[in-house]
């Protein structure tokens, strides 16, 4: 234990009552811990449930915990008392109101240096806000408090609406759209002469394309920016303050200054305290505000003249991640120095997520070869066209053609796609009740091949209970032990120490209540102890009689927690103390019998006991050791708080009276198994993470499913020492050896992983089903790590202080949501229901994944590969230009807009959790396998046959393709008319096909049949339809935009080669579905 610090006892203050004077803390100890903490994510919300054996932790604690003043006082003085003390704070009350007022009418930047919250005492702070340390504030107070201050949240940031309109119309392919209308407007005038019209209606279409594209651009960001409001609004926001004398539970945003905060491991503050008792190892992570990495220890008095560096000051945001405390609010929302700072900075821009970097890897690319593409056809007018075809090709009319190529690359309705799938899928997991904090969690769970999970609150209920107790030699279950309790003293001493050394309390709304159905403030082993004690005697009458001097607060490293404390009816202080068994039994020295008399512990006694707690191990439930031991030989005394602190350790380290073994259930989640067997199914192995010991993380662990394999053929570490050459040579059975090909389990506890080298970390890689046990924080952050060191994507889910560092570390961090704050916001995802949830977010986050593929897909072939080569024949071979600038961008911006939206809503394929998942390092979103199917097949086939449509419908009315081959001549206006039909025949070819395109690629593999109807693809159709109609049929759109009617054959034909364009890729599906390992399989996208 590190070296402890004494705070003397506080003066009693005369505006406090004679009860609380009486209840002043004696003394209080402190020490800095002898080992660094691990430093721990950031986190937002306020929740104090945290898995972990107890919450209880070093402090003095006193009678007005677990006294209600009402109880004590006769109602005569009770009134007295508070017309009294009212009289005299009302004054103070007065001056903190203006003090307030005028510290909301100063700038942001006002001085922290004149805030003196850390300097005055206690008493004095309590007198300032009007409240009072034994009873808190009144509902009245409160209530007046709130329409005086205001909810505890922070002001809204600034919209910085000329920054994000510039960005609306400039970002993206906005900046390329704008510039080629400028030039297309040149083209027009003054350079046309004379001006063309078809060149002014062009540039007036990519202005209102840009201006579009900018309108959608804002109301995309509007919508998905009340998508992730609404999942933070989900995410759970509460706190435990002290009100009227009781504990209660109230939504974070109504605290108000004031309040007496109850602070717990794992809380994050929602408002600045100033710290009113503590733990002695009370820590709290102020990186968020100060950057510093090791958390600050608490204490109640000033350690600093400096508000912002003092230790007796907690800042909201800052995060609890040790010990535990009470805290007086003093600032709350803008007030706060967290709301103070966000005043005087902005927030840095978020960068790029992993799937937009590569898609603007892709779209780099797309422009790279535009660009490329410009300057050939630029290079080419200047050193031969306009030399040899000085009237084929003009100034303006290169710069039509200059956009033509633009137009023909770039995917327009690529980013609009992009963000409205990923906000489709966050919107359809949020009903799921599977909460994405960002869009990068989306794309990366498609990814993820190992789940290592925790175990308590997400493969099981979190729902424990106390079902069998030992006293001496006896077992008894838990009903048999509540009727006997009056006349077993061994049960009686066991129901002591287990009301004694416990941090949970019975919320004081439900106290009336069965005791299954009350609401508990602690975690859940602390609560299941606490019913159980409950059952048999009154816990509060229990603690009425003890007075707790100071705790030892349980952390996953040490598995204990100890609780010093002196009863009315002992001079002597008596040290409780809980925790496992495997560390606790060896440090036993005897026993208590039924009787309640001690006994020696022999060695028979021990092996019985481990026996006992090994079988009800076996049985997945948690076995819990409760022991005491009276420090008879020590004085508790003021002037020697270092010698008593090391006393007190070194007395808990052996000679320890064993008062009896608890065994606590927390069944597996019913859908457990068959959530295992379906990620199972997909590819992904789940590994279960967790402190428990190791005979009941393995049973639990066969009874969800995770490991398949009888107990006898479970490995364990023994198995990763040896290569599988030596252990043939050395005829060790069959067993013990490794076969990648087969199915294998391993259970490991936390002293096993520290004794692993980089050869079996790849070994144990290599394991089907893994079970680590009896882990810290460390070793599940070594875990992940070692995981993706072997190029594995991991995802990570807890509930825990401890699961923090990995859940932050992870690929995908994963909370439940009944987590601690410092989990839920190291997280990446919210699970609200249960760990099922994890199924749906695993599907929809590979569906992301494919809807997108499908969309690059749907977009390249006739957005770009059947556009771009009209402009290239038309430069290169002497053709007119087939298909008009002014056409594609109505194919761009238009027909294919609203089928790429269509493809986000597609549903998952039946398949999609049957294959493995992506390697996130290997797989590109856009690859060649994609590039060959969206160009060699579709694109081919789109591009043959509207050339061959094209030019069909120009030979049968009279202009022959041998005229217009390396033509680079002019024709009449009666044969343009004809071109600009035959480019309409072009331009309907491309719009039909496109419908069977979609139908096409909603699958890869499947059959377009068995998959499910997606209803927003007829809209889209009916949409392209109507455009195409809208611009070639008007007949004022003809001279103007060079559009014309179309022959009705024109309409059915592509219909044909539609239909036999999905024909054939049903077919490549089935060769696919069929042959697996043939050519086509390995080429199929």
């Amino acid at each position: 234990m590190g070296t402890p610090t004494y705070a003397a006892p506080k003066e009693p203050d005369l505006s406090m009552s004679e009860l609380e004077r009486q209840m002043l803390p004696r003394g209080r100890i402190t020490y800095a811990p002898e080992t660094d903490y691990v430093r721990l994510g950031s986190t937002r919300r306020n929740k104090n449930q945290s898995r972990s054996l107890s919450r209880d932790s070093i402090s003095i604690h006193t009678a007005r915990r677990s006294i209600d003043p009402a109880i004590v006082l006769p109602p005569a003085f009770r009134t007295l008392s508070f017309e009294i003390e009212e009289g005299k704070r009302q004054v103070a009350l007065e001056d903190e109101k203006k003090r307030r007022d005028q510290a909301a009418r100063k700038p942001a930047e006002i001085e922290f240096g004149e805030m003196d919250h850390h300097i005055l005492s206690v008493a004095n702070l309590f007198l300032r806000l009007n409240t009072s340390r034994g009873t808190g504030l009144t509902a009245a107070q409160a209530a007046q408090q709130l329409k005086t201050v205001g909810m505890n949240v922070p002001s809204a940031p600034p919209s910085r609406w000329f920054k994000k309109t510039f960005v609306y119309l400039y970002g993206g392919f906005g900046s390329i759209l704008f510039i080629a209308a400028i030039l297309v407007f040149i083209a027009w005038k003054p350079l046309g002469q004379p001006p063309a019209p078809a060149n002014l209606a062009l540039a007036i279409v990519l202005v209102l394309v840009w201006v579009a594209q900018a309108a959608f651009t804002f109301w995309q960001d509007f919508s998905s920016s009340r998508v992730m409001a609404s999942i933070t609004e989900m995410l759970p926001d509460e706190c435990v303050v002290l009100r009227d004398g009781s504990q209660q539970r109230i939504d974070g945003r109504e605290i108000v200054p004031g309040d007496i905060l109850r602070i717990t491991l794992g809380n994050r503050l929602p408002a600045d305290v100033r710290f009113v008792e503590v733990s002695s190892d009370a820590r709290f992570d102020r990186s968020i505000l100060t950057g510093e990495t090791v958390p600050l220890l608490a204490s109640v008095e000033s350690s600093d003249s400096n508000y912002l560096e003092t230790a007796c000051i907690g800042m909201a945001g800052t995060h609890c991640v040790s010990g535990s405390g009470w805290g007086l609010v003093l600032e709350t929302g803008d007030q706060t120095v967290f709301g103070r700072i966000a005043k005087l900075t902005n927030a840095p821009k978020p960068g790029l997520t992993p799937l937009q970097k590569e898609i603007l890897y892709f779209v780099c690319i797309i422009v790279g070869l535009m660009l490329t593409m410009i300057l050939v056809v630029i290079i080419v007018w200047a050193a031969w066209l306009r030399k040899t075809h000085p009237d084929w090709i003009s100034v303006p009319s290169l710069i039509v053609d200059c956009v033509s190529v633009a137009v023909a690359f770039i995917p327009e309705g690529l980013p609009i796609a992009v963000t409205a799938s990923l906000t489709i899928t966050a919107n359809i997991m949020r009903r799921n009740k599977v909460l994405c904090k960002s869009l990068k969690t989306v794309e990366t769970l498609g990814a993820v091949n190992v789940i290592c999970s925790d175990k308590t609150g997400t493969l099981t209920r979190n729902i424990m209970a106390v079902t069998e107790c030992l006293v001496g030699k006896e077992s008894l279950p838990v009903n048999k032990a509540s009727s006997a309790f009056e006349n077993h003293a061994g049960l009686q001493k066991l129901a002591a120490v287990a009301s004694v050394c416990n941090d949970a309390e019975f919320d004081a709304s439900t106290l009336t209540a069965q005791i299954i159905d009350r609401k508990v403030n602690g975690d859940a082993t602390d609560s299941a102890i606490l019913r159980f004690a409950e059952g048999m005697h009154p816990v509060q009458h229990t603690r009425a009689a003890w007075r707790s001097l100071f705790k030892v607060a349980f952390n996953s490293k040490n598995k204990f927690a100890i609780n010093v404390a002196q009863s009315e009816a002992q001079v002597t202080p008596l040290l409780t103390i809980k925790g496992a068994p495997d560390i606790l039994l060896p440090r036993c020295g005897s026993y208590l019998n039924t009787a309640g008399f001690v006994e020696r512990l022999e060695e028979s006694d021990r092996l019985e006991l481990e026996a006992i707690k090994d079988k009800w191990s076996s049985q997945a439930r948690r076995v819990i050791l409760l022991a005491q031991k009276p420090l008879e030989a020590l004085q508790f005394t003021l002037d020697q708080p270092r010698e008593y602190e090391r006393e007190v350790m070194a007395n808990a380290m052996n000679e320890l009276i064993l008062v009896g073994l608890i065994a606590i259930v927390d069944p597996p989640r019913p859908e457990i198994p068959e959530v295992v067997r379906i990620l199972r199914g997909a590819g992904i192995r789940i590994f279960m993470v967790t402190g428990d010991f190791k005979l009941t993380a393995a049973a639990i662990a066969a009874e969800c499913g995770i490991i398949t394999q009888e107990k006898r053929h479970v490995h364990d570490v023994t198995n990763l020492a040896f290569e599988d050459e030596y252990l043939e040579k050395a005829g060790i059975e069959a067993s013990h050896s490794f076969d990648s090909e087969r199915v294998y389990s391993i259970v490991l506890s936390g002293s096993d992983i520290e004794t692993l080298d980089d050869r079996q970390w790849d070994r144990l890689c290599k394991y089907h089903e893994v079970v680590f046990a009896r882990t810290t924080p460390e070793h599940k952050l070594r875990i992940v790590k070692e995981l993706q060191k072997r190029d594995l994507t991991v995802g990570m889910t807890g509930d825990g202080v401890n699961d923090a560092p990995s859940l932050k570390a992870a690929d995908v961090g994963i909370a439940m949501g009944g987590g601690c704050d410092v989990a839920l916001e190291a997280a990446d995802m919210v699970l609200l229901d249960s760990f099922a949830a994890v199924v749906e977010a695993v599907r929809y986050g590979r569906v992301v994944y494919d809807n997108l593929k499908k969309t690059i897909c749907y977009l390249l072939p006739a957005g770009s590969f059947s556009e771009f080569w009209p402009v290239i024949t038309n430069v290169v071979f002497g053709l007119p230009q087939i298909l008009s600038s002014f056409l594609m961008i109505i194919i761009c911006c238009f027909t294919d807009c609203a089928a790429a939206t269509a493809i986000a809503y597609e549903k998952p394929e039946a398949d999609v959790l049957n294959r493995p998942p992506r390697n996130a390092k290997k797989d590109r979103l856009v690859d060649w396998k994609l590039i060959l199917q969206a160009y060699g097949f579709i694109g081919l086939f789109e591009t043959t046959s509207s050339f061959a449509m094209s030019y069909w419908y120009a030979q049968r009315n009279g202009i022959p393709f041998s005229m217009l081959w390396f033509g680079f001549s002019s024709v009449t206006d009666e044969q343009q008319n004809l071109l600009n039909t035959a480019s309409s025949v072009y331009f309907v070819n491309l719009v039909v096909m496109q419908w069977f395109v979609l139908f096409a690629i909603r699958t890869r593999r499947l059959s377009v049949l068995k998959h499910s109807i997606n209803w927003y693809l007829l809209p889209a159709i009916i949409f392209a339809l109507l455009v195409a109609i809208l611009f070639l049929y008007p007949a004022k759109f003809h001279d103007v935009l060079g559009t014309s009617t179309v022959p009705v054959e024109h309409w059915f034909l592509p219909m044909g080669f539609g239909m036999g364009l999905l024909l054939l890729d049903e077919v490549r599906k089935a060769v696919v579905r069929r042959y697996p390992e043939c050519m086509l399989a390995k080429v199929a996208w």
